[in-house]
């Protein structure tokens, strides 16, 4: 146990740990999923939906737009912009649900907003932490943290609410942080948590980000 290092295992999960091919050469794993991932948008994506080979290059696009926001929260109508989409709004949240579909991005809408996929979507993440590191020219750690929490509790639901990072099964609220994460945002509501990284044991309503991982 003088030899495990919780913080540095859980810093190389975050970039190399998400996909098998973790278990090969570490030195390949980003041009590994950079590959997969390529896969995914030029062949598996067209071949399921109706998309025109030609219109790849939106999705990619749609990925690199993600990048440049930490986290993304959409303006759909500068978005359309950024894509030179001109108004085609039913094509741009069709290729978000195609790459939330995919795995590759995730979509989270607020819980009075519902599914539906023409509806606009709170906050727009790439699927996992493994994505930013090779995707993103600059991992932001906030974004980091959040997108390792969202992708933790996958079997429940997620939606954004009006105080607090996440509501999880429409009943327990989260804010996500730093060890120095307060409770000042999420104070005196019921069933709230102070999410923290850097930390490794928790207290109280404030635990380990680390921990979510044994939900997976």
């Amino acid at each position: 146990m003088d030899k495990f290092n919780q913080t540095l295992l859980f810093r190389e999960y975050l970039k190399y740990g998400y996909y098998p091919f973790y278990f090969d050469k570490k030195s390949h794993y980003l041009l590994k999923l950079n590959e997969t991932i390529n896969a995914v948008i030029e062949i598996d994506i067209p071949s399921i939906f109706s998309i025109e080979y030609q219109n790849i290059r939106n999705l990619k696009k749609l990925i690199r737009v993600v990048c440049e926001s930490h986290p993304y929260t959409p303006n759909i109508k500068e978005l359309l912009g950024k894509m030179e989409m001109r108004e085609d709004y039913r094509s741009l949240y069709r290729y978000l649900d195609y790459l939330h579909k995919a795995k590759v991005l995730k979509l989270i809408r607020a819980s009075s907003r519902g599914d539906n996929i023409f509806s606009k979507p709170e906050k727009i993440y790439l699927n996992n932490t493994n994505l930013h590191h090779g995707y993103c020219d600059e991992a932001q750690i906030g974004t980091i943290r959040e997108v390792f929490f969202m992708s933790m509790n996958f079997e429940h639901t997620i939606t954004i609410p009006k105080k607090g990072d996440f509501l999880i099964d429409n009943k327990y609220l989260f804010e996500i942080g730093g060890k120095n994460k307060s409770f000042k945002q999420i104070k005196d509501i019921p069933n709230s948590f102070v999410v923290s990284d850097d930390i490794e044991i928790g207290s109280g309503n404030k635990i380990p980000l680390w921990l979510f991982g044994f939900l997976y």
